[in-house]
């Protein structure tokens, strides 16, 4: 007997992202490297302002890379993040910072993988303390379904991972991978996105380590541990850009 339908919930609602074009929607790429510049640069001090004299952050992955932002509910941008995908003799933005990886690991074929790469939350959306770049602290490790823009859920962080989730499905990705912080990995993990470490923590933008989660498995761990965040999930979201 098949089992009853999920009623579907609504899980960022003060808060939607989309995928703007790289090379069409010049506009929203312009604002994102803006945002970067304000968080990588002059926020965080992990790039120099100076090499950025345009005040827009930039860099060679971007062209190739897949966007993502959020948006509130008066089409600000408040989140990003993009997925760093393989090009031919390339590496993945953390292979050029992790080199060593933890004993038995196996990296999977490249073709198969993205990397989510530059996840980041406006500045004013981070206002509780331990908050990271990503909007989130161990308050937010299980999302709730509070409506309010200063609720424990990761709102943001969810609505960005959405969209990292429908693109790979619809793209064949079967891996992501992810260098963060310790914090945000036991944040994601307790939310059932099955990351693992494979490398040791290293000074890259921040303490950080390199992580590999696989697509099914998160599937598998949100299926029995949330099945209305997994429905949610796999409801594609329509287009705000």
């Amino acid at each position: 007997m098949a089992s009853p339908q999920l009623e579907l919930t609504e899980f960022a609602p003060c808060f939607r992202s989309c995928q703007p074009r790289f090379d069409q929607e010049k506009d929203w790429m312009h604002r994102i490297f803006e945002l970067r510049f304000q968080v990588y640069c002059q926020e965080c001090g992990f790039l120099a302002p100076s090499d950025y004299q345009d005040g827009r952050e930039i860099d060679k992955y971007d062209a190739n890379a897949v966007h993502f932002c959020a948006f509130n509910a008066r089409d600000e941008l408040v989140g990003y993040v993009r997925l760093v995908r393989p090009v031919a003799s390339e590496k993945f933005p953390f292979q050029m910072h992790c080199p060593s990886l933890l004993d038995g690991i196996t990296l999977p074929e490249p073709s198969q993988c993205v990397e989510v790469s530059r996840l980041m939350v406006r500045q004013d959306y981070r206002r509780r303390r331990g908050d990271i770049l990503a909007g989130v602290n161990m308050a937010s490790a299980s999302p709730d379904q509070e409506h309010e823009k200063r609720s424990t859920s990761p709102q943001i962080l969810l609505s960005l991972y959405r969209q990292i989730y429908t693109f790979s499905r619809n793209a064949g990705i079967r891996y992501w991978y992810a260098a963060m912080e310790p914090s945000l990995a036991l944040v994601l993990t307790r939310m059932n996105f099955g990351f693992r470490q494979i490398g040791p923590l290293i000074d890259y933008y921040g303490p950080v380590a390199p992580y590999l989660a696989a697509v099914h498995d998160t599937e598998l761990g949100l299926g029995a541990a949330n099945p209305a965040l997994l429905a949610w999930m796999q409801t594609p979201e329509a287009s705000c850009c």
